[in-house]
């Protein structure tokens, strides 16, 4: 063994001492932690430096080669856990994304019933509002064709009336006519006196005439 091996070896179990302590720590409380616990990580990836440094400076590969093993491991459960934390963030932010999504569909789908509704109440008031005015409509022209039906049977009744009217105007006048035809013929009669027989068959015969005429138009009556 050289010279310059006793120091180095003296130092390394010097180390070795040195370090019970924090192997204690580490196997009591720390090796208790969760393997990705930030605290847990922060120690042992210091506790490996240590252990890089103090091999390096011993020419103590094992330790050195111990130490780095330590302090890649703590890196990787560090990134493991920075990478669950991002998981897990995106997780809860998918999670929320989908719980505004669902929230959103629902607003949609609550407002495009409610539009629904609302044009179904608009289409059945509208209809009911066209079924009232078809009515109205159809009461109205019932109303007006009995107006004029009625207009339309007093004009035939006036019309009938005046023509009864009439007829009776022109009998009464023919009647009259007549009678003064048959008046002055009598008068004539008595005051000449003349031809007696002849003129009173010619009266007899204007005034069977004038029968026959009368009964004609009664008849026609």
């Amino acid at each position: 063994m050289s010279l310059t091996a006793i120091p180095k070896a003296v130092l390394k179990f010097q180390y070795q001492v040195a370090r019970v302590p924090l192997q204690l720590i580490d196997d009591r409380f720390v090796a208790r932690m969760d393997d990705e616990a930030p605290a847990r990580l922060f120690y042992e990836r210091s506790l490996g430096m240590l252990d890089t440094a103090v091999g390096t400076a011993l020419g103590d590969r094992e330790l050195q080669k111990r130490g780095a093993t330590l302090v890649e491991r703590s890196d990787a459960l560090r990134r493991a856990a920075e990478l669950d934390a991002a998981a897990d963030e995106n997780v809860k932010q998918a999670g929320r994304e989908l719980k505004v999504t669902r929230e959103k569909a629902l607003q949609d789908k609550q407002k495009a019933f409610e539009e629904t509704e609302a044009e179904a109440r608009q289409a059945r008031t509208e209809a009911q509002q066209r079924k009232r005015a078809a009515v109205e409509n159809a009461e109205k022209k019932i109303v007006e064709d009995k107006k004029r039906a009625d207009e339309i049977a007093e004009q035939r009744k006036k019309n009938v009336e005046t023509a009864k009217r009439r007829e009776e105007e022109q009998i009464d006048a023919a009647e009259r006519t007549a009678a003064k035809v048959a008046s002055v013929k009598m008068a004539d009669a008595q005051d000449k006196r003349v031809d007696a027989a002849t003129t009173r068959a010619q009266a007899e015969k204007i005034e069977d005439l004038a029968d026959a005429e009368k009964e004609k138009r009664q008849a026609d009556r």
